[in-house]
């Protein structure tokens, strides 16, 4: 389900099962010549609506803008960057509104620069957002003091499950570490990348584009293919079918 398509009762209903409410986190960012500027996005949101077919999830509206740098281009190459700072405050904010709406099962889901599943500028935007938000949550619901109460005498036990406070929000990369390896590769652009966003959007794709392309990073992708998009979705569709709960 989309939420911008959702009726109050519906929202009402998922809210109080705790079914998954995931924000797709993305960039527009150059992608050479061959794939468009929302590739990160789409393919969020590809695998994403592929794995509400089979699956209950609330998918909420992308956020399209993010931290993406100029490490690959610069502004004149549509790259649009947004601070580290000030992505982390819009992702607080909008957390904020959840939270205190009630919602206790929320999954951000980026995708860019997470090679080997590692923490880059806007990974780490969206987790310290998450632990703001959840921290003065806790706080303000439960008093100071709130952890080291006799009434959470049972967190150890608790980590990870519905009833730990820290699992309320959580942050996965559209594929993890292992799911890189098990897709065969990850990379920017190239025949990675290229190929998953044509398993996912492939009419925003055209590989008679990629003879302009003159970047390193972009030379693989005339290896693209649809069926290796293909099996890569489904790498990733194990990934966060282990992950989403």
């Amino acid at each position: 389900m989309e939420l911008i398509n959702m009726y109050f009762d519906q929202i009402e209903d998922a809210r109080e099962r705790r079914v998954p409410f995931i924000i797709p986190i993305g960039t527009i960012e150059y992608h050479a010549y061959h794939t468009s500027l929302g590739t990160d996005t789409m393919v969020v949101t590809g695998c994403l609506r592929e794995l509400a077919k089979e699956k209950e999830i609330v998918i909420m509206p992308p956020i399209w803008y993010g931290v993406a740098s100029y490490a690959v281009g610069g502004p004149e190459t549509g790259t649009i960057q947004i601070d580290e700072d000030a992505h982390t405050q819009y992702l607080y904010a909008l957390l904020k509104s959840l939270m205190w709406g009630g919602w206790k099962n929320i999954y951000l889901i980026p995708h860019h620069q997470t090679e080997e599943g590692g923490l880059m500028p806007m990974t780490i935007s969206c987790h310290k957002a998450a632990k703001k938000v959840t921290m003065e949550y806790m706080e303000e619901t439960k008093g100071k003091g709130w952890w080291g109460s006799n009434d959470y005498q049972d967190y150890y036990a608790n980590l990870g499950s519905g009833d730990d406070p820290f699992s309320y929000i959580k942050v996965i990369p559209l594929i993890s570490k292992e799911a890189q390896h098990k897709c065969g590769g990850f990379d920017h652009a190239g025949k990675w990348e290229t190929s998953l966003m044509l398993g996912t959007y492939p009419e925003n794709v055209d590989l008679s584009r990629c003879a302009k392309n003159r970047e390193w990073f972009a030379q693989s992708a005339a290896e693209a293919s649809e069926e290796l998009g293909k099996h890569m979705v489904e790498q990733v569709l194990i990934w966060l079918r282990e992950a989403i709960n």
